[in-house]
């Protein structure tokens, strides 16, 4: 056994030294600070703690392409012992890996840290420790673990506040993967940031939004924490419609971001809102507060249809309606100013005579929360689904006329200036 994985190590060290087609090495015409994150499914990566020479070890990772030969395969606790299969065929096409700092780097909350820090193992109190050592000055960061000691290649098992991501650029995905870190989740767990490095919101990367025009609002949306992507495999599925309980969520976890303003929702509610929607359901309570102050109400069947999808009209008048409770609440008119200059307000060509044309023209004309269509041409779509791409700009774009905020997005592609 002890000669079947030394072979194994020596043909592993011996493929390190071919250059790999899925790794793109550092171009120095482009700096780190331009590339961007996309997450990736955690089950298809692994961190390697890899075996050579006398008692030494390097990093190596191994990703999995889907549907293709299996790349490795795990064994055991404490260490976790990996069997490198992508020894045993051509894995061309099968496993991307990276063996060195072309292809692997450290990046926490968004900043890029690959030429601040070396990815390094080192052997401490019965484990291997994947370090992150400063080039210059400052703490290590420890990354990851393998938990104990055994004989061949063992698997790191990530710190908390770690996960596996790949740089990208201009919204394509690259070869090259990222220590991705989470700052506030280190410190929590007693971790080290680097120097100067005070923890923030990280910054949100899924693998679906990475040519989305509503890219930048749907990442502030997140870190606003009023709605969230799925972390099972790491997208936001931004073409995917939004429901009728998911949009009251939304809109009651965006308004509780405003400081001044406190909402009085309970968790649970001891009587169905609606007949359709029951007590025990997960959104009920929600809905009940959203019914009880004016900002959604049901259909004349008396049902409220909790998972129908939402209209980009019907959309827009629930913003419109949470808009003037806050401000009702915050003691001023109910009354929506208009934040945008009149002259930049959208006329839309398919609006004419639809129930909601009044409403969607009032929400043009605060801060842009009603827009054409993929933000191009004349059309609002009124009667089309709200995806979760534009319903989550759109929310956005509410918060920020009621936060007082002049910021513009690169999406709104206008000037908001106090009329």
């Amino acid at each position: 056994m002890k000669t079947m994985k030394s072979t194994l190590t020596l043909r592993l060290a011996t493929l390190a030294t071919v250059a790999l087609t899925s790794i793109i090495p550092f171009n120095s015409a482009r700096s780190a600070a331009s590339f961007d994150e996309q997450l990736i499914d955690q089950s298809r990566v692994i961190a390697i703690a890899r075996p050579y020479g006398n008692n030494k070890y390097d990093l190596l990772v191994i990703e999995q392409i889907p549907d293709k030969n299996q790349c490795w395969s795990e064994s055991g606790s404490n260490p976790v012992s990996v069997n490198p299969l992508l020894l045993n065929f051509d894995f061309t096409g099968h496993c991307r890996r990276a063996t060195d700092s072309n292809g692997y780097s450290l990046r926490i909350d968004g900043r890029d840290y690959g030429l601040n820090y070396l990815l390094s193992v080192a052997q401490r109190n019965g484990e291997l420790v994947l370090v992150g050592t400063p080039r210059m000055g400052g703490s290590e960061i420890i990354v990851g673990r393998t938990r104990g000691m055994t004989q061949g290649f063992m698997k790191f098992i990530l710190e908390p506040g770690w996960q596996f991501s790949k740089r990208a650029y201009d919204g394509k995905e690259l070869g090259h993967f990222y220590f991705s870190g989470n700052g506030e989740t280190i410190v929590a767990s007693g971790g080290v940031l680097p120097p100067n490095h005070t923890p923030g919101t990280p910054a949100i990367a899924f693998r679906d939004i990475g040519d989305d025009i509503y890219k930048a609002e749907i990442e502030q949306a997140v870190a606003q924490k009023f709605i969230a992507g799925f972390k099972e495999d790491s997208t936001f599925r931004p073409q995917v419609a939004l429901t009728r309980e998911q949009l009251v969520s939304m809109v009651i976890e965006a308004l509780k971001t405003i400081p001044d303003l406190k909402l009085n929702v309970s968790d649970r509610v001891s009587e169905s809102p609606y007949p359709d929607v029951q007590a025990s359901r997960w959104s009920a309570a929600k809905i009940q507060w959203a019914q009880k102050n004016q900002i959604v109400s049901g259909y004349p069947d008396g049902t409220f249809q909790p998972t129908k999808e939402v209209t980009r009209a019907e959309l827009i008048a629930v913003l419109q309606k949470a808009s003037q409770y806050a401000q009702s609440q915050r003691g001023t008119t109910a009354q929506l100013p208009a934040k945008q200059a009149s002259t930049n307000t959208k006329t839309f060509s398919d609006t004419n005579g639809h129930w909601a044309e009044m409403l969607v023209n009032q929400m043009s004309a605060y801060c842009q929360v009603a827009s054409p269509l993929n933000e191009t041409g004349t059309e609002f779509a009124p009667n089309k689904p709200a995806f979760r791409n534009y319903s989550a700009a759109a929310t956005l774009r509410m918060l920020n006329c009621l936060k007082g905020s002049e910021q513009v997005t690169s999406n709104q592609r206008s000037v908001i200036s106090d009329q």
